[in-house]
């Protein structure tokens, strides 16, 4: 692995970036976008954000999401690609994989343990609470003056993924961060609002579906829920990405890990792992070509619901009973 001096004399070096999260992104990926994003513009660098997903509605009041563009809207050339909070290439999404393929350079920056480390330079950290934090580190480390609404960029990232400083990965240099930047003028009211207090009603609709669907295995130490496709459309809740539902699974007493199955194009799946005990869910989701942390995870399965259900659910009981 590399240092963050190393890094910072790289980018100090070149002038051209394009930055690129993981596909279907939450908080951390938006977050660490929009702070390199506008720090890289403060050292007047050349750069561009791609996304293969658009930005979920309960970022957009961050300055700099706006410039978030979608993979139809890519240069023809790529040069330098920074990418956050990817544990691999392939959590790019199918389209940006395509258009990576011309980069010349690669500089990863993420916190998950499953990182391929598939840089030319890296920085991986799966004790850091977020990728988020991994970015304030490295814009210190190139001087560059944090402003507002980058303090408001990375804070939203770390509380995000976190779960509000509550996963065991919150450490007290992640509490510092959260203060230095809090010194920098983040706004906490405007951030409450708009990430806990402004919750459409599509999206509590969804939740309601997937409460409703909730399901245990016979110890009670895995819970379940499942969000078909044709159902999710019904609602008018297809293009919503809610970061928290899953969590509700581990809110249950005796659940020891919970999981989201959310279908989200006709025969693609997408599988959430979550646990509050020592159970690894991240090798269990790379059983299934997923990764993640120790304490949550996702992975894709191709297929029918029924099919995924019972698969995953098996391979989980193995583990937990």
């Amino acid at each position: 692995m590399n240092s963050f001096a190393e890094i910072a004399r790289e980018i100090e070096n070149r002038d051209n970036y394009l930055l690129v999260g993981h596909a279907i992104p939450d908080g951390d990926c938006i977050g660490s976008l929009i702070g390199m994003y506008l720090g890289l513009l403060a050292l007047d660098k050349n750069v561009q954000i791609l996304l293969q997903d658009p930005v979920p509605e309960i970022y957009k009041f961050l300055k700099g999401s706006e410039a978030i563009l979608g993979p139809e809207q890519s240069a023809t050339r790529v040069s330098t690609v920074i990418f956050l909070d990817c544990s691999d290439e392939e959590r790019t999404g199918d389209q940006m994989v395509n258009i990576l393929k011309t980069r010349e350079y690669t500089i990863n920056i993420d916190h998950h343990q499953s990182n391929a480390m598939f840089g030319n330079l890296n920085y991986v950290d799966d004790k850091a609470s977020s990728t988020a934090e991994l970015v304030l580190e490295l814009l210190q480390h190139l001087g560059v003056k944090i402003s507002p609404d980058i303090a408001s960029a990375l804070y939203s990232g770390i509380l995000q993924d976190t779960g509000g400083f509550m996963h065991n990965s919150t450490s007290s240099a992640t509490f510092h961060n959260a203060a230095e930047l809090l010194d920098k003028g983040v706004n906490l009211d405007l951030i409450r609002l708009n990430l806990f207090e402004s919750k459409s009603r599509a999206e509590v609709m969804l939740l309601k579906l997937a409460l409703e669907s909730i399901k245990f295995n016979d110890s009670g130490k895995v819970a379940w829920m499942i969000l078909n496709y044709e159902e999710v459309k019904a609602i008018g809740a297809l293009d919503l990405c809610p970061e928290g539902i899953v969590n509700y699974t581990l809110k249950i007493k005796g659940v020891e890990v919970g999981l989201l199955f959310r279908e989200i194009s006709p025969g693609l799946i997408k599988v959430g792992f979550r646990s509050k005990g020592d159970v690894d869910v991240a090798a269990l989701a790379s059983i299934f070509g997923g990764g993640g942390h120790r304490r949550a995870a996702g992975a894709k399965q191709d297929g029918n619901m029924e099919q995924a259900e019972k698969q995953v659910i098996l391979t989980v009981e193995s583990v937990v009973g």
